[in-house]
């Protein structure tokens, strides 16, 4: 049987998110999906970079984020951890989306994981949201205007 992969696109816990902006949601994804695993394979192949961004930012540089890949006997999800930091053997974080699959976490509390499991990192820069890249590619099976509106009030900002 072939696995579900779940990716949030914002954090359902999104600070900025105001009444007037588009809202967090939950998109199914195979896990053959080549724009996703394409996606996931340049956030681990840039995962070195961000780490050592996150822990010198540069100005205007904030929300340092790791989208984690977490499975139970419900599934497989994508969730981002905001903030987190590294530990011994490996990382711990507060998780920041409210698991639609995964029923062995909670939103609001703290998981260790393993540098394996990080599927995506992100971070906002003036603004903007730079990485994301599981984000951006959820965008290219998305209506058009409905990724405008996610760049417009969230600020992604995607290679293609």
């Amino acid at each position: 049987m072939k696995r579900i992969i779940f990716a949030a696109i914002l954090l359902a816990s999104y600070p900025c998110a105001a009444a007037d902006k588009i809202n967090d949601r939950t998109v199914k994804v195979s896990e053959q999906d080549k724009n996703m695993n394409l996606a996931i394979a340049e956030a681990k192949r840039t995962l070195d970079d961000f780490l050592a961004l996150s822990k010198k930012p540069p100005d205007g540089a904030s929300n340092f984020k790791l989208k984690v890949m977490l499975s139970d006997d419900g599934g497989v999800e994508h969730l981002w951890f905001i903030p987190f930091k590294e530990i011994k053997d490996g990382f711990a974080g507060v998780l920041a989306n409210d698991p639609q699959v995964v029923g062995s976490v909670v939103a609001g509390k703290t998981y260790a994981f393993k540098r394996e499991q990080i599927t995506d990192w992100g971070y906002e820069l003036n603004g903007k949201q730079i990485g994301s890249f599981t984000v951006c590619a959820l965008f290219k099976t998305m209506p058009k205007a409905e990724v405008a509106r996610y760049k417009k009030d969230h600020g992604f900002v995607c290679e293609n």
